[in-house]
């Protein structure tokens, strides 16, 4: 969860890299937040359940953006690749492929391997 948190208070920043793990337990919230309130609000017929879930997927569209760019970065390709979703099926398997590659071993023109911890003196 901590994780997830971390990603929204990052909600629309897009320099920097991120790890697998917070791209994927972000990703994990806000599927289990959108398939609760989905599901409980298509179960009872609940509208302010439905739009519930509409204003939960507007309010984690930046913080999505956000995580998806960062992962990107983190595979040492440019936020740009993101678009390649709105190509139909394939797209959406290409871009679920890139972020699940690992990280790229040291800095790269985005920042330092959020994996590395620094050596101490």
């Amino acid at each position: 969860m901590s994780w997830f948190i971390a990603a929204l208070k990052k909600y629309a920043v897009f320099r920097g890299r991120a790890r697998r793990k917070e791209f994927w337990l972000f990703m994990l919230f806000a599927y289990i937040i959108y398939g609760l309130l989905g599901g409980i609000g298509v179960a009872t017929h609940s509208s302010p359940l439905l739009a519930g879930l509409a204003i939960a997927v507007i309010a984690f569209l930046l913080p999505t953006w956000g995580v998806t760019v960062r992962r990107l970065h983190d595979t040492g390709r440019s936020g740009w690749w993101i678009f390649i979703h709105l190509v139909p099926t394939i797209g959406a398997i290409v871009l679920l492929v890139l972020c699940s590659e690992d990280s790229k071993a040291g800095a790269n023109k985005y920042g330092p391997n959020p994996k590395e911890v620094p050596a101490f003196a």
